[in-house]
This record gives C-alpha cells, sequence and structure tokens, in this order.
C-alpha cells in the first residue's frame, strides 16, 4: 500500500481524501502518487491555497508535450473527483466540467483467431531464447502464464501475483484476490491447463510455500511486466502474428478480450488450448 506525505496547502485533504477511498474499500494505490504530484504542484503554485482554483485546476490539467491525449484525460478526471470531495466538505473549489478533454483515439482490442493462437502457444511451449538470470524458470513459466491470460482471462497483474495457496490444483480454480478495484473473485481453469499447472508445480514449487509467487523471478519476487512482454513478442513474430508497434497492438492484455469473445461465442468449455 502506497502512504506518501503529503506537504502542501491542502495536504490534510488530501490525507483525509484517501483515507476515505480506501475505507470504502478501494485500493486507491496508483491514484495516490498522482495525488502526490498534484500536492507538490499547489505547494510549488501557492503556499496560501485553502482550495482549488480555476488557475491551478486549468494549469495541472494542460497537455504535456509527452503524453498522450487519455492520459490527460485520466489527470483531469482524477482532480474532478477530488474538487468534487472537497466541495462536499465545503470547501471552494473549481470542478472541471467532464469530458472537457478528449480522451484521444480509443484503442480496439485485437481478438485473435484459433490459428494464431495456435501457433501463438506452439512457440511458447517450444521456447529456445537464451535463459534468463532475471526469471531462471521463464521458460517453464511462459506456455502456462499465457495460457491463463486466455484460458481464464486474466489481467497481467492477475497472473504474475498469484501466490502458491492461490491456485488449487485439485479443484482447477485460481482466487484472484484485491484485483482491480479491490475486487476478489474464484475462477476455474479449464482441466488441460489445470493439468498443465500440476507438471509445472513439480517442477517448480516442490520446496515452496504457500505464500511464495507461484510464477516467480529471481529472489523470490514474481515474473516481471518487462520479461513476459518480451516473450510476449518474441512468440508473436515466430508465430507470424503481426505487431503494428506502439499503442497498437496486439497487446497481452488482448487475451482477455480474446477469451470474453470466445465464451461468448462458443461458450466456455470451447477455450482449449
Amino acid at each position: 500500500m502506497t502512504n506518501p506525505i503529503y506537504t502542501g496547502p491542502l495536504k490534510d485533504h488530501l490525507q483525509n481524501y484517501v483515507d476515505l477511498k480506501r475505507s470504502l474499500g478501494h485500493k486507491f494505490d496508483h491514484e495516490v502518487s498522482h495525488l502526490k504530484r498534484l500536492d507538490s504542484f499547489i505547494l510549488e503554485k501557492s503556499l496560501a491555497a485553502t482550495g482549488l482554483t480555476k488557475e491551478i485546476v486549468v494549469d495541472w490539467c494542460s497537455k504535456k508535450t509527452y503524453e498522450t491525449e487519455a492520459t490527460r484525460y485520466r489527470r483531469a478526471a482524477l482532480i474532478r473527483k477530488f474538487g468534487t470531495y472537497l466541495e462536499s466538505i465545503g470547501v471552494k473549489a473549481y470542478i472541471i466540467p467532464m469530458r472537457y478533454y478528449s480522451k484521444g483515439n480509443q484503442y480496439i482490442p485485437y481478438i485473435y483467431t484459433k490459428v494464431e493462437l495456435e501457433k501463438f502457444f506452439a512457440e511458447a511451449d517450444n521456447d529456445k531464447g537464451r535463459r534468463s538470470y532475471e526469471c531462471p524458470y521463464r521458460r517453464q513459466i511462459t506456455p502456462v502464464i499465457f495460457r491463463m491470460f486466455y484460458m481464464c482471462g486474466l489481467r497481467l497483474s492477475e497472473a504474475s501475483l498469484l501466490k502458491v495457496a492461490d491456485v488449487d490444483l485439485e479443484e482447477g480454480v485460481l482466487s484472484i484476490l484485491h484485483s482491480k478495484k479491490g475486487n476478489s473473485r474464484l475462477v476455474p481453469m479449464p482441466d488441460a491447463l489445470t493439468e498443465r499447472c500440476r507438471t509445472f508445480s513439480k517442477e517448480v514449487h516442490l520446496l515452496s510455500g504457500a505464500g511464495d509467487y507461484y510464477f516467480p523471478a529471481l529472489g523470490g519476487q514474481p515474473i516481471t511486466k518487462t520479461i513476459l512482454y518480451y516473450s510476449f513478442r518474441r512468440f508473436l513474430w515466430k508465430a507470424g502474428i503481426a505487431h503494428g508497434g506502439r499503442g497498437r497492438g496486439p497487446r497481452i492484455h488482448d487475451f482477455r478480450h480474446t477469451y470474453a469473445v470466445h465464451c461468448l461465442k462458443n461458450g466456455w468449455n470451447k477455450t482449449r488450448i
């Protein structure tokens, strides 16, 4: 849990806002890092600020040369919610109108075909890439974790942060704890994936504890997004699946979209690779 120390003129309001959100069950970790930057920004602009002026809000929301419209949109949404909170407790705040800024061009999810999935997972199964110092079990991990993305519709962080205790090899069920917006759920695995996990566990987790990461990197840390992304791009290339470049996909997260589409089209029992 992220707990920054606020030092600007609105420090108490910022901390109370974070405490309120977390008391309502929100993780609110990603947001607090942005609120800390807002705290520093307000401190730089005005030591005497007692609320959110229009000047501060508009200046904070001004687009940086290096960012996308979507990034600015999210930053504006955060300060709008904080401003709404301030008004609710009687503190004067300028609330920027909703949709004042455009979200920009929205990414269109890439839906993998069955043939593409078969080729991709074949490359993952026959990975001949060099051994990774950062992740000694990478060759064992990637065939399993990429199938989890597709066959269970998991987000990247949900799979990479799984603990040994979260993978029930008897019932074939994954426990996804404290995921997006603090939600938890149970996810059934197809039989083929459960069997792969049993084999994987025998190879990797004979001496592991319940609290160890199921997909470990060096030093007992979870496999990183960077390691997975490099493997993902290599498997795509070898499978002959074109990548459009940054922001164009396909992405790892598109396995989740493909899972949803295939479930709707064919039924859950059809997601077998």
